[in-house]
């Protein structure tokens, strides 16, 4: 036969389960913004792909207009490239130091917790 549960034990189980269940759940997948990981993919491919299309446009545009077809598109579809990068970089940049801002604050608010609990 099985042998009685242990009061104890149970009370401190109980107390432990109402403890988690106060806890605010993170979200691991946020990165920045509340963006997710896909979110800011998908922001950083049409960053990219938008500096192309306004390069290439622009170049295109100037070939019509002074009939030089295809220097100028070919110029600024480079330099629409090289704007997508400087600007997904930066993104970059920003989603890494939100990132780095966020552990801190998490490190500092666990450390005060630590002092508190001495």
């Amino acid at each position: 036969m099985a042998s009685e549960p242990d009061p104890e034990r149970l009370r401190a189980l109980e107390q432990r389960l109402t403890e988690l269940k106060g806890k605010p759940k993170q979200d691991s997948t946020s990165v920045a913004k509340g963006l997710s990981h896909g979110e800011l993919a998908w922001r950083m491919v049409i960053e990219l792909a938008t500096g192309i299309v306004v390069g290439t446009g622009i170049g295109y545009a100037l070939d019509k207009l002074f009939g030089t077809l295809p220097i100028f598109l070919v110029i600024f579809c480079l330099l629409g490239f090289v704007a997508g990068v400087r600007v997904l970089m930066g993104t970059a940049k920003e989603v890494s130091e939100k990132r780095v801002a966020q552990a801190t604050k998490d490190d500092l608010a666990a450390k005060a917790a630590g002092d508190e609990g001495n």
